[in-house]
C-alpha cells in the first residue's frame, strides 16, 4: 500500500450535502511518483452543503475552488456556500443556453418524449459528443486552471454540478499533464459510479411512473461515468493534436517550465 502523508484524512469524510468528494492523491505516474494528497480534491456542486460540510472544507487549506457550472446550473442548484479565505472561480465549461431544452425535457419529460430524445444509444451518443466537444472547444479554460494551479491555487477543489464530467475532464487533464498513468486517471473517474457519490436524479414528475424502472434505465447514461466517455476525450486529444503531449503544449500552451510547477506542486518528491 502506498504511504500516505500525514495531511491524508485517515477515512473518507462522509459528506451529507455535497456529493461524490474526494482527495485525488496516490495516484502513480509514469516515472514512478504519486500525486501529493491534500493538493488536489473534486466534488459535486457545494450549494447544499451543510454547516459541518463547510467546517470540513474549510479546514482542507483550500487556496481556490473552481466552478464549472454555467448560469442555468446555478439558478437550478444555488450558488456555492462561503468559504472564508477560500478564491472561488466559475470558469462554465458549457454554454448558459446549451441543452437548456434537453434538459428540462429531462427533468419534466414523459416516458414517450424521453424514448425519443435518450433511446436506442442515443443518450450514450450525447455524452461522449459533450466530452469530445469540451475537449477541442474549452482549450482556453484548461489552459487557464492549469496555469492558475501552476501559479498560486494549490490546494485546490474543482466541482461542477455532479462532480463527473466538466469537473471529471479537468481532473482528468490536470493528472495527465503531471504524467499520472491513463489507467490510474480511469480508475478514479469511474469512482463517481460508487452508489454514495452518484448525483441524485431530480425529476419534476415524481410519480411512480415518473421515475419508474424505465425511465431510470433511459436516463442512466447522462448519469453515468463511463469509461467510453473519457476514452472518446483521450481519442479527441489523439485525432486534433496527435497525442496528449501536443494537446498539452498546442492545444493548452503549456511550456515545459509550467508542467515543472505543475509536477512540483502536486507531486510527491520521491520515487
Amino acid at each position: 500500500m502506498t504511504q500516505q502523508l500525514p495531511q491524508t484524512p485517515p477515512t473518507e469524510p462522509e459528506l451529507s450535502g455535497v456529493r461524490n468528494f474526494r482527495d485525488v492523491g496516490g495516484l502513480p505516474t509514469v516515472d514512478g511518483h504519486r500525486t501529493r494528497y491534500g493538493r488536489l480534491f473534486r466534488s459535486g456542486h457545494l450549494a447544499h452543503a451543510t454547516g459541518s460540510d463547510a467546517a470540513f472544507l474549510g479546514s482542507l487549506g483550500l487556496h481556490t475552488i473552481f466552478d464549472f457550472r454555467n448560469a442555468a446550473d446555478h439558478r437550478l442548484e444555488g450558488p456555492d456556500v462561503e468559504l472564508p479565505g477560500v478564491r472561488n472561480v466559475n470558469i462554465p465549461l458549457s454554454d448558459p443556453a446549451d441543452g437548456a431544452e434537453f434538459w428540462r425535457m429531462v427533468r419534466d419529460g414523459d416516458l414517450d418524449q424521453l424514448k425519443t430524445i435518450l433511446a436506442d444509444g442515443k443518450a450514450a451518443g450525447r455524452m461522449t459528443a459533450s466530452y469530445r466537444t469540451i475537449i477541442k472547444e474549452r482549450t482556453a479554460e484548461h489552459s487557464r486552471v492549469l496555469h492558475a494551479l501552476a501559479q498560486d491555487s494549490v490546494p485546490a477543489l474543482m466541482h461542477c454540478a455532479a462532480g463527473k464530467d466538466r469537473a471529471g475532464l479537468s481532473i482528468a487533464i490536470s493528472l495527465l499533464a503531471v504524467g499520472v498513468e491513463r489507467e490510474a486517471i480511469e480508475a478514479d473517474y469511474l469512482k463517481s459510479n460508487d452508489p454514495h457519490r452518484r448525483y441524485k436524479v431530480r425529476r419534476s414528475d415524481t410519480s411512480p411512473a415518473g421515475m419508474s424502472p424505465e425511465v431510470m434505465e433511459l436516463l442512466s447514461p447522462l448519469f453515468d461515468a463511463r469509461a467510453e466517455y473519457l476514452a472518446a476525450a483521450f481519442a479527441t486529444m489523439d485525432e486534433v493534436w496527435g497525442g496528449t503531449e501536443r494537446y498539452l503544449s498546442e492545444g493548452l500552451k503549456l511550456a515545459p517550465e509550467t508542467r515543472e510547477r505543475l509536477r512540483e506542486r502536486l507531486l510527491d518528491g520521491s520515487v
